[in-house]
């Protein structure tokens, strides 16, 4: 049987599925429901100073949807949190005292004075909580004042202040870096030079979800008037997987423990994030569309994933994806592969045929011998995948390697084998230019 148990930097959980710091983790009432429902740790929603912020008293969520109303992204307006720093600090101790085995962070946000910074550590330390989160990442109302992701896309503020905090501190340590900047590597850099004993990532992307043109506003619409705000839910996650992949994968910050964030909807989603290099996950959009009884099937689908694989603990198969993960001139070019269509599972709905007639490569027929039929053309198709991704029917549409030695009906030219060095193949561009030079 898989164990699913983690220790992520010293904190141990039975389970890498951790909430995130948002809503769901605002108040004992919630972490505890969350916990009884089979969640590893949560991430309490972020601290800050008394005067706790006001937020506002109408709509504060946006949303995409998908075919049946699926939910597709979020967006959200609301602020850190908004209840007594007094209140939340006694319910976490009451929390973690209750449920000791499980992971309880608390989000941390206030000024970038080293003295506010001593004052908060030393109230979260006296709750027993197991480490903290800092966030650097809000996108929206706090980063106005100076906070948020206006400390997170400059690189020498957060390592200044998680310096401090590893100086005042005996906690755990985690940088939630914003992915509203450039290049993600360069705050993972700094908070790892900071001393920081994580990161986690990625925080909201800023966004406008949509106007309502009666009003002519941004949506959500609160008196008349729209902000932009944060976006999240399953259509971030290919962000929040290339960001993960950076950090995991660049030498400066390799080994650099990771918490995975971003649309993580399935335990899928959580596998993925993990051969990334994730050695826990942080879920929010999900558990608030489908609740917090989503967790099972996580560790249901995990579980029976890593049996079926032979993995008996997380640790085996976390960053198993990052040396794959490469750059495009390091692509094997004399790898080639053929879309195939299978005539049994084909529906005749013809929308292979018309992505391909109309944007590609003009490589998949509507008629064969006067009938209905869609076929791949071999001496056309380039192997994009397009019709693929546009077919309504699952695995009706496959690629198919070439075997090297054969010839390639397209260029006519023989399939060459995969070379286990492609970087110093001569029909490589780049490995010619280094040659050249």
């Amino acid at each position: 049987m898989a164990d699913l148990r983690t220790d992520f930097i010293g904190i141990k959980s039975p389970n890498p599925f951790w909430l995130a710091s948002a809503p769901p983790t605002d108040k004992e009432y919630n972490v505890v429901r969350a916990f009884k429902a089979g969640w590893g740790g949560v991430v309490w929603k972020t601290l800050g100073e008394d005067p706790a912020v006001v937020n506002v008293n109408g709509p504060r969520y946006g949303a995409i949807h998908g075919k049946d109303r699926q939910l597709i992204g979020l967006n959200n307006i609301e602020l850190i949190t908004d209840r007594p720093l007094e209140v939340n600090l006694r319910e976490i101790k009451q929390v973690k005292r209750d449920w000791p085995d499980r992971a309880l962070v608390v989000s941390l946000m206030v000024p970038c004075e080293e003295q506010n910074w001593i004052n908060i550590l030393k109230q979260v330390e006296d709750t027993g909580a197991d480490g903290v989160e800092l966030n650097f990442g809000c996108p929206h109302g706090m980063s106005e004042r100076g906070m948020g992701s206006a400390v997170g896309q400059v690189p020498e503020y957060i390592e200044m202040v998680t310096r401090w905090v590893k100086q005042h501190s005996r906690m755990p340590c985690i940088v939630k870096l914003t992915p509203n900047i450039t290049d993600v590597r360069k705050p993972a850099q700094a908070a790892k030079a900071g001393g920081a004993d994580a990161v986690s990532l990625i925080n909201t992307i800023n966004s406008i979800m949509g106007v309502d043109l009666d009003v002519m506003s941004p949506a959500p619409t609160v008196d008349g008037k729209g902000a932009h705000g944060g976006y999240c839910g399953p259509a971030v996650k290919p962000i929040a997987l290339n960001m993960v992949a950076e950090i995991a994968r660049d030498p400066s910050t390799h080994g650099l423990p990771i918490s995975g964030i971003g649309g993580v909807t399935t335990w899928r989603d959580a596998a993925e994030f993990m051969a990334l290099g994730a050695g826990s996950v942080q879920v929010c959009t999900a558990a608030m569309t489908y609740g917090f009884k989503v967790v099972e099937d996580m560790i249901d689908g995990l579980s029976d994933w890593m049996d079926q694989k032979g993995y008996t603990s997380v640790d085996q198969f976390v960053g198993n994806a990052v040396p794959n993960v490469s750059d495009w001139q390091y692509l094997n070019l004399n790898y080639i592969a053929k879309a195939k269509i299978d005539q049994d599972l084909c529906i005749q709905c013809g929308r292979c045929h018309i992505a391909c007639e109309d944007t590609s490569h003009q490589a998949i027929t509507n008629m064969v011998n006067g009938e209905r039929r869609f076929e791949v053309i071999d001496e056309e198709c380039v192997g994009c995948n397009l019709c693929v991704n546009v077919c309504p029917v699952e695995d009706c549409i496959t690629m198919e390697a070439m075997t090297p030695g054969s010839i390639d009906p397209r260029t006519k030219k023989t399939v060459e084998k995969d070379y286990a060095n492609w970087t110093t193949h001569p029909n490589n561009p780049m490995a010619v230019t280094e040659a050249a030079e």
